[in-house]
């Protein structure tokens, strides 16, 4: 099973950047699908955007389309979440994920298995 560890997060002012790490271990990366995912308080996680094996696919939420981008390393066993224009409702608590399947939509929480502990994101208005 792969471990997930996510770092970058913090407080960012309302139109601020910030980058996303998430990196991993004790699997064969190349072979795992990832995903951002993230959960606002009081409310439920929902997807951000995925990735697929090689980086070649990407597929990102319509609330954040045009403003983050996600990427991977497998080189370096490890994604990236860059952030742009971010907005006081981008605040939350960002989690990457990893799954083994191959087929799905990749846009559930339930099709992946394996998850970080988070890293928080706060963006101030």
């Amino acid at each position: 099973q792969v471990q997930l560890v996510e770092s970058g997060g913090g407080l960012v002012q309302a139109g601020g950047s910030r980058g996303l790490s998430c990196a991993a271990s004790g699997g064969a990366f190349s072979s795992y699908f990832m995903a951002w995912f993230r959960q606002a308080p009081g409310k439920e996680r929902e997807f951000v955007a995925h990735i697929s094996w090689r980086g070649d696919l990407t597929y990102y939420h319509d609330a954040v389309k045009a403003r983050f981008t996600i990427s991977r390393d497998n080189a370096k066993n490890t994604m990236y979440l860059q952030m742009n224009n971010l907005k006081p409702e981008d605040t939350a608590v960002y989690y990457c994920a990893a799954t083994s399947r191959h087929a799905g939509t990749f846009r559930n929480v339930d099709e992946y298995a394996n998850w970080g502990q988070g890293t928080q994101v706060t963006v101030s208005s």
